[in-house]
C-alpha cells in the first residue's frame, strides 16, 4: 500500500518530473528498451551539467552508454564529437553501432588505413589519429565539443600508453572529456589528475556487475564452487567469503605424498591404493571434455582462455577429433551462408593457404579459435557468429579480453600462469578480473560463470585472492619522444612545453609518491636529532670518533674480502693444473678425504691454457673417493689450493657406473696413497697486520679524546644507529631527487640531442625538425635521419617497403634467432646503412643519457620482415610469401598495414625536390595494399 503524497510533495514530484523531461537525458533514455543504471544516469547528468566525467566500471556493465550520451549531446548542440578507441577493431565496431542509430551521413570513421566521411559531426577514430590531428593543428578540430576516450586504462600500456596522455593534455579547454575505464583501484587518483589538467571532472566508480558471477573449479568429474557461500557473486563486497572447504581438502590430498619406510610396507600399499582411488576422481579434464561438460550443464557459449596461439588452434583440432558438434543442421547451414558471404572477396587460391576449409569445419560445428595470428576477416567472422550464438565454444588468447564486445555465459581459464615476454608468471588480480569479466551477457543470462581448471599444485586460497581482489592500478607509461619534442617546441616553445609535460599523469603520480617519502625523510631527521643527542660525549666529538671506527672496520672488511678472493683464485688455479690420474686430498665438504681425479672438469676454453668465461664457478673436477663414490666437486670444496699427492693410472676399462669398477679402483687408490698424510695448509699472515692505513686509523683512534670515555660503547651504539638512519635518509633523498621533474629532465636531454643534430635551434624548429614532426613511431628519429642522408633514394617501391619494414617490425623470436633473409642489391645496402645510422644514434643517446631501458630512445631496427615485405610488394603469391616468412596470416597482414602506415608518413615527410622517395613510397603503399591486406577491414 503506497502512502498518499501531500499536495506539497505531489507538486514537488511533478516539478522534478517536468525538470527531468526538459533535459537532453530524457529523450536519450527513451532510445533504449531498458532503464539506465544509477551510475549511468549520474554520469550523464554530470555531462549535461558541463562537467567532464571519468567512469570506471566492470567489463559489460554498459559504460559506453555514457559515451553515446556525449554523441547525443554534441548532435543536439550542433557540435562535433570524436569517439576514440585503442584498436581498429573497436573503432569499426563502434562505427557500425553509431551508423545504425544516427545514419551514415552523420558518422565518420578514421583509422590508420580507413577514412570514411571524416568531416561528419561524429567521427570514430583510433587514439593515435586524434593525437596526430592535434599536433598537425587539423581544421577538423573546429567545432569539437566532446571527446570520448573508450578504454582509457590503455594509458598503462608500455608501448602506446603515452598517446592517451598526449591527447588529454593537448585537447583545447573548450572540449569536454568523457573517459571510460575498466574498474581500476586508483580511479580517484586518476580523477584528481583529470581535474587538474581538464578542469571540473566527476569521478563515477561502479563495482557491481550487471550479471552476478559465480566462481568454480573443475576437477575431474566434479565442478566445485570456489567460495562456500557466493554472497556477492564475484563482486567486491565487504563481506568476507570463505574458500570452499571441499576444495581445500582436495588440494591437501592431491598435494600430499604417501609416506614410505622399510617398516611400513602394508601402510604404503594401502596409501597407494587410496591415492589411486582419489586420483580416479581428480584430474585436469581435457578440452573436449570441458566443452561437453559445460554443454551438459547449459553453460555455453563459453570462451576458454589459453595463453598461446598454437594452444588455441590445437584445442579446436582436439574438439574436432573428439567428434564434438554444438550446432544442428540449421545452424550449420546458417554458419556456411554467413561465412561464404563474408569471405566472398577472398580468391580461391588464397583460401587454401589460409586454412579456410579446416576453419569452416570448426565454425559449422560451433567451435573456433580467436587470436592475433588469424586473418582479421576470420576473427571478425568468429566474433559475429559468437554474438549470434552460432559459435558456442571459442578458444582465445588474452587479447580477446581487451574491449571487443564478445560476452559469453561462461569463461574458462586453463591455467593461472602465462608467458609475459620474459618468463612464465602468475596472472595478476587485474588480469583475472579482465578475463572473467566476459562471463555473463546482460539481458540474456541470469548469471555468469568463471571456471578454472584444476591443476596439480593449485592453491584454492591463492585463486580466491585473485577472484576477490580489486588491485588493478592505473600506472602511467608516459615518456617524451623525439617526435613529441619537436611538435611541442614548434607549438609552444621550449619553456611552455616543459611546463606542459610536468602536468602529465606520470609526473602527477611521481609527485604524489614523493609526498610520502618526504614525510619519511622528515621523521628520519627528527630521529637523527635524538640519536645525535644520545651519542654526545663530554670529552670530545664522538661523531668524528665513530667515523674513525667505521673507516677502520670498512678497511678491515675490504682486506678480508681481498684475502678471500686471492685464496679463491689460488685454489682455482691449483684445480686448473690437475690432470686425470692425480691423487688429491679434498680438504672440506661432504666428500673430504682421499680422491682420484677422473676428469679435471675445466670450463670450455681453459683446456689449452687460456681462461674462458663460460662457467663462472671455475673447474669442477670429477673424482672417485676412497669410499667408492664418483662425484663432481665444486670450488666450494676447495677453500685452499690443492696439490697432487701421487699419480695413478686409470684403467681404460674403468666404468664409473659399474659398482665393481668403482670398488676395484677405490681399493687401488687406498693401497697406493692411503698412507700419505696430506700436507697441512699454512695459514698466511693477515694483510691487515702490515697495512699502513689500518695502523694509521688505530693510532688516530687511541689518540682521540673520546677513546678514554667510560660510556664509550654506549655512545658507539647510538652512533651506529645514527649512521644507519643517516644512510637510509640519504637514499630516500636520492629517490625524491630522481622522481622530481623526471619527465621534464628527460625532455631536456632529448631537446639537447635534437639541438646537437640541428633539428632544433632554441625555440625554432629547423627544416629537418619539421620533417621529424610528421614521422610518428618508435623509430621516428632513425626514419628522419634516413630521409636526411638520402639512404632510400634510388630504391624501387618493393625495396623501399623492405627498408621501411625494419622501422616497425619486432620479431617474436629470441635475439639469437637465425639471421633473416634479405633482398639483395640496393635494398640490402640500404638496410645495412640504416643499421649503421642506428649505431651512430645509439652512441649519441648514450652520450646524452637517453635510456632505452626507460622506454625512451631508438631500438635497433629489426630486419626480420624485410624479405616478406619485399616479396609481397613484388607481387609474389600469398602461399609463397607466408611459407618463406613462416608467419601466420594475421601477423603478416598486421605488419603490412603498419608498414603502409609509415610509408604514408614518409610520403608526406620526404623532400619534394630532387627526390624519388615520396613517389616510390606511394607506389609501395599501392603494391602492398592488395589481396589479403586490402580485403582485411581490420588492421
Amino acid at each position: 500500500m503506497t502512502e498518499e503524497l501531500t499536495p506539497a510533495e505531489a507538486y514537488a514530484a511533478a516539478r522534478r518530473r517536468a525538470a527531468e523531461e526538459a533535459t537532453a537525458l530524457a529523450p536519450f533514455r527513451a532510445l533504449y528498451d531498458f532503464d539506465l543504471d544509477p551510475f549511468q544516469i549520474e554520469a550523464c547528468q554530470a555531462l549535461e551539467a558541463g562537467k567532464g566525467v571519468l567512469v570506471a566500471a566492470p567489463t559489460g556493465s554498459g559504460k559506453t552508454i555514457v559515451g553515446e550520451f556525449a554523441v547525443h549531446l554534441a548532435l543536439e548542440q550542433g557540435r562535433k564529437c570524436f569517439y576514440t578507441t585503442p584498436i581498429k577493431a573497436l573503432s569499426n565496431q563502434k562505427y557500425a553501432d553509431l551508423v545504425k542509430r544516427y545514419g551514415a551521413d552523420r558518422v565518420g570513421l578514421l583509422t590508420g588505413d580507413n577514412s570514411v566521411n571524416s568531416e561528419a559531426p561524429v567521427v570514430v577514430m583510433t587514439t593515435e589519429v586524434l593525437r596526430n590531428m592535434l599536433y598537425a593543428g587539423s581544421q577538423s578540430l573546429r567545432g569539437l565539443g566532446y571527446v570520448v576516450m573508450d578504454e582509457v586504462h590503455y594509458l598503462s600500456d608500455r608501448f602506446r600508453g603515452a598517446v592517451w596522455e598526449e591527447v588529454i593534455i593537448h585537447l583545447p579547454d573548450s572540449v569536454t572529456l568523457v573517459s571510460l575505464s575498466a574498474t581500476v583501484s586508483n580511479a580517484e587518483e586518476f580523477g584528481d589528475w583529470l581535474d587538474t589538467v581538464r578542469g571540473d571532472t566527476e569521478v563515477i566508480v561502479s563495482e557491481s556487475r550487471p550479471v552476478p558471477l559465480w566462481q568454480h573449479v573443475l576437477a575431474g568429474r566434479r565442478m566445485y564452487d570456489l567460495f562456500e557461500e557466493e554472497t556477492d557473486h564475484g563482486g567486491r563486497g565487504s563481506g568476507r567469503r570463505e574458500v570452499n572447504p571441499d576444495l581445500v581438502r582436495l588440494a591437501r590430498m592431491e598435494n600430499s605424498r604417501p609416506m614410505g619406510g622399510r617398516d611400513r610396507r602394508r601402510g604404503r600399499e594401502a596409501d597407494r591404493e587410496r591415492e589411486r582411488r582419489q586420483r580416479s576422481r581428480i584430474w585436469t579434464p581435457g578440452r573436449p571434455e570441458v566443452i561437453e561438460r559445460l554443454d551438459a550443464e547449459g553453460l555455453l557459449p563459453a570462451i576458454t582462455f589459453i595463453f598461446s596461439r598454437a594452444g588455441c588452434e590445437a584445442a579446436v583440432q582436439q574438439c574436432l577429433y573428439a567428434g564434438l558438434r554444438l550446432n544442428d543442421e540449421e545452424g550449420r547451414a546458417r554458419v556456411r551462408e554467413i561465412v561464404e558471404e563474408r569471405t566472398a572477396s577472398i580468391p580461391t587460391e588464397d583460401l587454401h593457404v589460409l586454412g579456410y576449409y579446416e576453419w569452416l569445419e570448426g565454425l559449422e560445428r560451433g567451435i573456433a579459435a580467436h587470436h592475433a595470428g588469424m586473418l582479421p576477416t576470420f576473427k571478425e567472422v568468429v566474433e559475429e557468429l559468437f554474438v549470434r550464438g552460432l559459435v558456442k565454444a571459442v578458444f582465445a588468447t588474452e587479447t580477446l579480453a581487451l574491449g571487443i564486445n564478445m560476452p559469453a555465459r561462461s569463461v574458462v581459464l586453463e591455467k593461472l600462469v602465462k608467458w609475459n615476454g620474459e618468463q612464465h608468471a602468475d596472472i595478476t588480480p587485474g588480469e583475472y578480473t579482465q578475463l572473467t569479466g566476459r562471463a555473463g551477457r546482460r539481458g540474456i543470462d541470469v548469471e555468469g560463470h568463471a571456471v578454472v581448471l584444476w591443476q596439480r599444485g593449485m592453491d584454492p586460497g591463492h585463486l580466491a585472492g585473485l577472484a576477490g581482489t580489486r588491485t588493478y592500478p592505473l600506472r602511467s607509461s608516459f615518456k617524451p619522444s623525439y617526435n613529441m619534442a619537436v611538435n611541442l617546441v614548434d607549438q609552444f616553445g621550449r619553456h611552455r612545453s616543459r611546463e606542459l609535460l610536468e602536468t602529465s599523469f606520470a609526473q602527477f603520480q611521481a609527485d604524489r609518491s614523493v609526498v610520502g617519502i618526504s614525510r619519511q625523510v622528515q621523521r628520519n631527521e627528527e630521529g637523527l636529532d635524538g640519536y645525535r643527542e644520545g651519542m654526545t660525549c663530554h670529552l670530545g666529538d664522538f661523531e668524528e670518533y665513530a667515523r674513525l671506527r667505521r673507516e677502520l672496520k670498512d678497511r678491515e672488511t675490504e682486506l678480508a674480502k681481498q684475502g678471500a678472493a686471492q685464496r679463491r683464485v689460488a685454489a682455482a688455479t691449483s684445480l686448473e693444473r690437475l690432470k686425470p690420474g692425480d691423487v688429491i686430498h679434498v680438504p672440506t665438504g661432504k666428500f673430504a678425504g682421499l680422491a682420484l681425479v677422473l676428469d679435471p672438469g675445466l670450463p670450455a676454453g681453459r683446456a689449452n691454457g687460456h681462461r674462458g668465461f663460460e662457467h663462472q664457478d671455475g673447474p669442477r673436477p670429477l673424482v672417485l673417493t676412497a669410499e667408492r663414490q664418483v662425484k663432481r666437486l665444486a670450488s666450494i670444496d676447495f677453500p685452499v689450493p690443492v696439490e697432487p699427492l701421487e699419480r695413478m693410472r686409470i684403467p681404460k676399462s674403468f666404468n664409473p657406473r659399474s659398482p665393481q669398477s668403482r670398488r676395484d679402483l677405490a681399493s687401488a687408490l687406498r693401497t697406493k696413497a692411503g698412507h700419505i698424510a696430506p700436507e697441512r695448509h699454512r695459514k698466511q699472515r693477515s694483510a691487515a697486520a702490515d697495512d699502513r692505513e689500518i695502523a694509521r686509523l688505530r693510532t688516530a683512534l687511541r689518540a682521540h679524546p673520546c677513546h678514554g670515555c667510560d660510556e664509550r660503547e654506549d655512545h658507539a651504539r647510538w652512533a651506529e644507529r645514527y649512521h644507519r638512519l643517516q644512510r637510509d635518509t640519504r637514499q630516500l633523498e636520492r629517490r625524491i631527487e630522481g622522481r622530481t621533474n623526471t619527465i621534464a629532465r628527460t625532455f631536456d636531454r632529448i631537446v639537447a640531442l635534437l639541438t646537437e643534430m640541428d633539428y632544433l635551434r632554441a625555440d625554432e624548429v629547423t627544416e629537418h625538425g619539421k620533417r621529424l614532426a610528421r614521422l610518428y613511431g618508435e623509430l621516428d628519429l632513425l626514419a628522419s635521419e634516413c630521409l636526411r642522408d638520402g639512404v632510400w633514394e634510388g630504391l624501387n617501391p618493393a625495396e623501399l617497403a623492405a627498408c621501411v619494414s625494419a622501422l616497425v617490425y619486432e620479431s617474436r623470436q629470441a635475439d639469437d634467432a637465425v639471421a633473416p633473409k634479405l633482398p639483395s642489391g640496393r635494398a640490402k645496402a640500404a638496410l645495412g646503412e640504416m643499421v649503421r645510422i642506428w649505431g651512430r644514434l645509439d652512441a649519441l643517446e648514450e652520450e646524452f643519457r637517453i635510456n632505452q631501458a626507460e622506454g625512451v630512445g631508438q631500438r635497433e631496427p629489426d630486419l626480420g620482415f624485410a624479405w616478406a615485405a619485399y616479396q609481397w610488394a613484388s607481387d609474389k603469391g600469398l602461399d609463397e610469401v607466408l611459407r618463406e616468412a613462416e608467419m601466420p596470416a594475421g601477423d603478416f597482414v598486421r605488419w603490412c598495414k603498419q608498414v603502409i602506415d609509415v610509408l604514408g608518413q614518409i610520403a608526406a615527410a620526404a623532400p619534394r625536390e630532387n627526390s624519388t622517395v615520396a613517389k616510390n613510397a606511394r607506389k609501395a603503399v599501392d603494391a602492398l595494399l592488395r589481396g589479403v591486406v586490402a580485403y582485411s577491414s581490420v588492421g
